[in-house]
C-alpha cells in the first residue's frame, strides 16, 4: 500500500521553473514505479513522465516536456520529483503523482495509487 502526497505547485511566469514533490508513505516505495500526469480544465489527463523502480531508474517523457522536465526519485526520502524548467502556459493544470508495483509506462489506468494533485498555473 502506498499513500501519495504531491506538493510544490503554484503560479509562475512563463520561462521559470518549479519542482514538484511526491512524498510516499508505506513500505513499498523502492519497489514501485512512479509517474506524473497532468490535467488541464476541459481536457483529459495526460502522461508527463515516468521512472522505473530499478536502481538508476530508466525514464520516459511526453514529447511536449522532453528536454524541459526531469523526473527523479530519492529512495532514502521516499520521494519522487518532477523538475520543470522553462514552463509555458500550456503546462498549466493539476499535476498528479501515480505509483504502481508492476507498471512502468504511459497509461494512467495502469497505475494503482494516486495522489490528490497539485495545481500548476503558468501565466504572465
Amino acid at each position: 500500500q502506498l499513500h501519495l502526497v504531491e506538493s510544490g505547485g503554484g503560479r509562475v511566469q512563463p520561462g521559470t521553473s518549479l519542482t514538484l514533490s511526491c512524498a510516499a508513505s508505506g513500505s513499498d516505495f523502492f519497489t514501485s514505479h512512479f509517474g506524473w500526469f497532468r490535467q488541464a480544465p476541459g481536457k483529459e489527463r495526460e502522461f508527463v513522465a515516468s521512472i522505473s523502480r530499478r536502481s538508476g531508474g530508466s525514464t520516459l517523457y511526453a514529447d511536449s516536456v522532453k528536454g524541459r522536465f526531469t523526473i527523479s526519485r530519492d529512495n532514502a526520502k521516499n520521494t519522487a520529483y518532477l523538475q520543470m524548467n522553462n514552463l509555458q502556459p500550456e503546462d498549466s493544470g493539476v499535476y498528479y503523482c501515480a505509483a504502481d508495483h508492476f507498471v512502468y509506462g504511459l497509461v494512467a489506468d495502469q497505475y494503482e495509487y494516486w495522489g490528490q494533485g497539485t495545481q500548476v498555473t503558468v501565466s504572465s
